[in-house]
């Protein structure tokens, strides 16, 4: 009997947090790149990007810089696409991974190389 409850448990944590490790979210990050240039506001990114029609999940300040969130990689190509358009000089856009996020995945394939 304990040993269903067991993997009852073990089956059910698997289905709540495999998927949020591989998750097609991604990300862009706008930095300023050139002195004397301010970040573009986040509602006018957001407002731009709307009027677009590419759907965005969240746009959040993060050391000076914007991050914009998106569901799948085919919106933030999209979105990148416009942004270099919209903001041509004084910022790099590029794709954000946050910090933890590649030391997460280095352990899983080192965990599965030495089990495998």
């Amino acid at each position: 009997m304990l040993s269903i409850l067991t993997l009852s448990l073990a089956a059910l944590m698997l289905v709540i947090f495999v998927p949020s490790l591989f998750r097609n979210e991604t990300a862009l990050q706008i930095r300023v790149s050139r002195q004397g240039t301010t970040l573009p506001d986040g509602f006018y990114v957001y407002q731009r990007l709307n009027a677009e029609g590419i759907p965005i999940k969240s746009i959040t300040p993060d050391n000076d810089s914007l991050v914009i969130r998106f569901d799948t990689q085919e919106q933030s190509i999209a979105a990148e696409k416009v942004l270099h358009q919209m903001l041509p000089y004084g910022f790099d856009i590029s794709q954000f991974n946050p910090p933890g996020s590649s030391q997460l995945m280095n352990r899983l394939s080192l965990r599965k190389q030495s089990v495998g």
